[in-house]
């Protein structure tokens, strides 16, 4: 919502594009396949166009996999709503060649402060080493999030995005799933052998397959507030719990890009929505709220809406030929940012499975490894976001008193000050996962290494898999592995071309036990094995691509 005296999308300091629907191929009469004759069957079809469509269809041109792109709306979605992107987001930004404008507008952080009433009771450092190329977090509003990987889509040939595009209808038979499209140009059907539904919370495609999310609904509601202002406290997140103006809610304070301030303050139990989110209210809230943090300049309020925290998900992402990712797949609390950042890796995930898949080099079965992986990440938010959640926004009168107690305590007691950690986002291991081969690293998140002349060990990854070894490999084994994964790159510690004698000691201490040992890193840069030596290499590279069955618990490749 925006003030009486400005436009759906008039905004204070973004321009929103309007993209019209157009005429497209299925519109035209007697529109085949020229090969069969028949109604043309795509590879993949998006639904939705938003940060986590437009994230699955960059993953798959990256590997030359071609996608349409359908989005209802003509523009982007309105105001800031998901504005943190965690450092492993910045990574897949980085793989699907969309990290630059990302960098030159975010702005990143590393500090959190929470309060209680005027004191200050906890304070956070995420970790941040010489080894990463990225900060732990950086905040940048969503239609920017949009807008910067709409550019990088809109220049790539491999991907047809249709805006003013509405699928009302899905059916689907053996190997493929059917669409009806409706647009201003008129409708018609599009045929495709896989439907990933980035539709969002209240996704179409999965009203039309009668599928339903469940979980927990929480009772607290927050408003969120976007006002314009010079405030000079620098870029952390801020939680202010009982402050002044609102002894009974907990408000919640981030800093932007062009001087734009994120308010999410709670609701108190029992209040009206509809005067709640009335613009008088609104500015009176937020006018408290500035004075609690100390701001006495002038400020322009400039978009709001209201939101409930909710941990809700789909028993199984995948059904028949449509796969659920983002908020069409989970809906997760905000408390610690997960939710943009867990459906990027959604997009991610499948992204690079679905194109190992339609390319050759990688059986269906590779698909398979998407909803273990996946909502076994959602439910790890869940674990993590219900603590934060509960104790942001107290379900019963038990929790309240409980939380109450935790921050009068924590203003003179610093052992209970850490019950005020929000437990920000950290990059899910799966190490259950069927792809994986038992170790100690297995499943878990690359490890980033500084090198020499201003590069990362991540830089250095290939777009399939990547073997880390110390020693040399022979070409015969090389040969080998591309014949599994024709993309496989190779790095061998002992390469002078690619790493000085530094570098080598910087990677042996980070990966310890590289002398020995192989490490294979999946396309999405997690750990799929660490082998004992190279020839073992090639049954972990098998399971990883989903051709054989896991090892049984407890087995090793020893």
């Amino acid at each position: 919502m925006r003030p009486t005296s400005r436009g759906p999308l008039e905004s204070l300091y973004f321009d929103y594009p309007t993209f019209a629907a157009r005429d497209v191929p299925e519109l035209a009469a007697g529109y085949t396949n020229e090969e069969s004759g028949g109604p043309l069957v795509h590879d993949v079809v998006i639904v939705g166009a938003g940060p986590i469509g437009l994230t699955a269809a960059l993953t798959l041109a990256r590997y030359g996999i071609r996608s349409i792109l359908l989005e209802r709306k003509a523009t982007y979605n309105d105001g800031s709503r998901a504005i943190c992107i965690a450092r492993a987001s910045m990574h897949i930004f980085e793989r699907i060649g969309a990290v630059a404008p990302f960098l030159a507008t975010a702005l990143g952080w590393t500090r959190g402060r929470s309060y209680y009433g005027a004191h200050e009771i906890y304070a956070f450092d995420m970790p941040m080493s010489a080894e990463e190329r990225y900060l732990p977090m950086y905040n940048l509003q969503q239609q920017y999030i949009e807008h910067y990987l709409h550019e990088a889509a809109a220049a790539s040939p491999l991907i047809d995005i249709r805006w003013e595009s509405e699928v009302v209808a899905l059916h689907q038979i053996s190997d493929r799933a059917t669409l009806t499209v409706t647009s201003p140009r008129g409708g018609y059907d599009l045929a495709a052998r896989h439907i990933l539904a980035a539709d969002g919370a209240r996704s179409t495609v999965r009203g039309l397959l009668d599928l339903r999310l469940a979980g927990a609904n929480y009772e607290g509601r927050y408003v969120i507030a976007d006002v314009r202002m010079a405030h000079g406290h620098p870029t952390e997140r801020r939680a202010f719990f009982a402050p002044p103006s609102s002894p009974c809610s907990t408000v919640l304070v981030h800093k932007q890009p062009h001087d734009i301030w994120r308010i999410d303050y709670q609701l108190p139990n029992g209040a009206d929505e509809a005067d709640a989110i009335a613009e008088p209210t609104i500015r009176a809230r937020v006018a408290a709220i500035l004075s609690d943090i100390g701001h006495t300049g002038g400020w322009d309020l400039e978009w709001w809406s209201i939101y409930s925290a909710n941990s809700l998900c789909l028993d199984d992402y995948l059904h028949g030929c449509v796969t659920f990712i983002g908020d069409s797949a989970h809906i997760v609390p905000i408390f610690g940012v997960r939710g943009l950042n867990n459906g990027l890796a959604d997009a991610h995930n499948i992204g690079w499975k679905l194109a190992y898949v339609l390319s050759g080099n990688a059986d269906a079965s590779l698909l398979n490894s998407y909803t273990p992986e996946r909502r076994g990440a959602t439910l790890d938010v869940f674990a993590n976001a219900t603590k934060s959640t509960r104790f942001m926004t107290p379900p019963s009168r038990g929790w309240t008193l409980m939380r109450d107690a935790v921050l009068g305590l924590a203003v003179t007691h610093d052992f209970v000050r850490r019950f005020a950690d929000p437990r920000q986002m950290q990059p899910y291991t799966y190490a259950d996962s069927p792809l994986s081969t038992p170790s100690p690293l297995a499943g878990a998140a690359a490890q980033n290494v500084r090198l020499s002349r201003n590069r990362f060990l991540l830089d250095l990854a290939g777009d399939g898999f990547t073997v880390l070894a110390d020693a040399p490999i022979g070409a015969e084994l090389i040969a080998a592995w591309r014949r599994r994964d024709p993309r496989v790159t190779v790095l061998t510690l002992r390469d002078a071309k690619l790493f000085s004698t530094g570098d080598r000691d910087a990677i042996l201490a980070r990966y310890g036990g590289l002398e020995e040992q192989c490490v294979l890193l999946r396309p999405d840069l997690h750990v799929a094995a660490v082998v004992p030596a190279p020839n073992a290499l090639g049954p972990a590279l098998d399971r990883a691509l989903g051709r054989i069955a896991p090892l049984p618990e407890g087995a090793t490749m020893a």
